[in-house]
């Protein structure tokens, strides 16, 4: 073949470990509605008290399967199963427990921690007020809010889940959020919503409140804000909208609100969050301001890379005289993010220093089923890889320099017509490489023995979007392969075995840059016209009504 396998990117084998024991956490069915129990791998105790809830846990595992899903476009199953179990717990009693639970304010707040006073809740208030982290619904002037979307604040809940639905999309293809959902609300009622109401109701309240919608009842976070904003970047992306316009008329109005800089420009303190009611910013150091700058970098790269270099600075990240210290508070946590958004920004020296530490502190290591899984345990004795700081250490095992930036910014919807893989027997077989090259009409990816207990044993391979099945080339490991067939639904059908193989297939399917640029132009939602379901072989799919026009391709769409 004229292109190595070298030529695309491809996963490490942690990232394959990670992928694997998501696999296994998301599709082993457990409960999550009011009278059940989420199982016990699914973190609710990291950065008490504001992310101890097994809905931070959801949000931050689809991270890097968004940016898994940019380096193996042509391998997109098993993410879209693993977000599709995600996105289903999401919308219950669990992943809203603090709202449909915390009632007025918190009786306990006379006895807080005295290491909050200062640090989470201002001193003037100390004993009289509630903590991050406590939603107290039906406190005034709000009253009891049964719906966690339709309330006035819950914004966090409300801003991840559309980021969560719509990568959910991006990844799959399928619109399944545009039909109506069924939310849990307080006192076992249900909500009924849509994706595209929730991002309806997203903008018009955040539009009414210049300074942002609150989180916990009287607190609007800009780091919330911030992710909340990344999901209706996404939305827009994939449904060729204009929702993301509330969050940069949001960030003009308050970067000199949020942030405090000296003459030099350098960063004094961040708002850790605003209370409306009483006017009072609770400013933190500026190592917070790496939180904001990774959900802010595909929004505002500008003005994130400045929090991102004012946070190192503060913390001396960057310089190689001063030792990385875990003593910043939410230590774990900023560290991890440290991790992942010193590889985004490129930040060579940064991110070397912090995966030195990282490698020496934050316990990596391969368990399960012949150590086919990985995870980090951050040495606290569990029984499972802590989840939330995981998922966010695991960003910087599937980033390049900009990856995430361009994963809002540069999203592929391509992928859903070239040609792709598919009936993979996960995770007994393991996909370390999946890319159709459009340009040169060559698909290559790389099978592998994934957890080991089908070695050498038969498996298939389906292969779609194959403009004329006659016309292909197909190599396996260097050596032209022709044990495959051609089913009847026009698929083709490769015979292999659990064991470690690079194909190269040439599929004929070019495009042209203008035909890229067309599709590239995101999914038109006609809310009068539902998804529809066609049977493809012996899969049934989803496929997104498209109502664009798209140059011809090739006769394969």
């Amino acid at each position: 073949m004229q292109k190595s396998e070298q030529h695309y990117p491809e996963l490490n084998q942690r990232a394959v470990g990670w992928l694997n024991f998501l696999y296994q956490k998301s599709t082993t069915p457990d409960d999550w509605t009011e009278d059940g129990d989420p199982h016990e791998w699914w973190d609710r105790s990291s950065t008490p008290p504001m992310c101890s809830f097994p809905r931070f846990d959801l949000q931050e595992s689809t991270y890097a399967l968004g940016l898994m899903v940019d380096r193996t476009p042509a391998w997109r199953e098993v993410y879209a199963e693993i977000l599709d179990e995600i996105a289903e717990r999401s919308i219950t009693y669990w992943a809203a427990v603090d709202w449909l639970s915390q009632f007025g304010h918190d009786p306990d707040r006379k006895n807080y921690p005295e290491e909050w006073k200062g640090t989470l809740i201002p001193e003037e208030f100390w004993g009289h007020y509630d903590a991050p982290g406590w939603t107290a619904n039906g406190v005034a002037p709000w009253g009891l809010q049964s719906d966690p979307i339709g309330a006035d604040g819950n914004l966090f809940f409300k801003g991840w889940l559309n980021l969560t639905q719509a990568l959910h999309t991006y990844v799959s293809g399928k619109d399944k959020w545009a039909s109506s959902f069924d939310l849990a609300g307080v006192n076992r009622t249900r909500f009924e919503w849509t994706q595209h109401q929730l991002v309806d109701h997203l903008h018009e309240t955040w539009t009414k409140t210049p300074m942002g919608p609150h989180c916990e009842n009287t607190k609007a976070w800009p780091f919330c804000l911030s992710a909340a904003g990344l999901g209706l970047k996404m939305y827009d992306n994939v449904f060729d909208k204009s929702a993301h316009s509330a969050y940069k008329s949001w960030l003009d109005f308050t970067k000199d609100k949020y942030y405090g800089f000296d003459k030099k420009g350098t960063l004094q303190w961040v708002t850790m969050y605003y209370d409306a009611l009483k006017n009072h910013h609770h400013k933190i150091p500026p190592a917070h301001a790496l939180a904001i700058a990774f959900y802010a970098k595909p929004q505002a790269p500008e003005f994130a890379e400045l929090l991102y270099r004012e946070g190192v600075r503060f913390l001396k990240w960057d310089d190689p005289n001063e030792p990385i210290s875990g003593q910043i508070g939410l230590a774990d946590r900023m560290l991890a993010l440290g991790l992942s958004i010193s590889k985004e920004f490129d930040d060579q020296v940064t991110y070397e220093r912090l995966r030195k530490f990282a490698e020496e502190n934050f316990e990596p290591r391969y368990f399960g089923l012949n150590d086919s899984q990985f995870g980090f345990w951050f040495n606290l004795g569990e029984n499972w890889p802590r989840g939330q700081l995981s998922a966010l250490a695991m960003c910087a095992e599937v980033c390049d320099g900009g990856a995430w930036e361009k994963l809002f910014n540069q999203p592929n919807l391509t992928k859903y017509y070239s040609p792709t893989i598919h009936g993979i027997d996960f995770p007994a077989v393991g996909v370390r490489q999946a890319w159709h090259d459009d340009n040169e009409g060559l698909l290559v990816f790389q099978i592998e023995d994934g957890d080991r207990t089908k070695t050498n044993k038969k498996t298939k391979v389906s292969v779609s979007n194959i403009p004329d099945t006659n016309q292909i080339e197909v190599f396996c490991d260097g050596k032209p392969f022709n044990d495959y067939s051609v089913d009847s639904s026009g698929q083709v059908v490769l015979n292999t075995e659990v064991a470690n193989h690079l194909f190269h297939i040439r599929t004929g399917y070019v495009l042209s840059e203008e035909q890229k640029k067309q599709m590239n132009k995101g999914i038109q939602y006609n809310a009068n016209q539902p998804s529809v379901e066609m049977k493809k072989g012996e899969e049934t799919t989803t496929r997104l009504l498209i109502t664009r026009s798209v140059p011809s391709l090739c006769g394969c769409c």
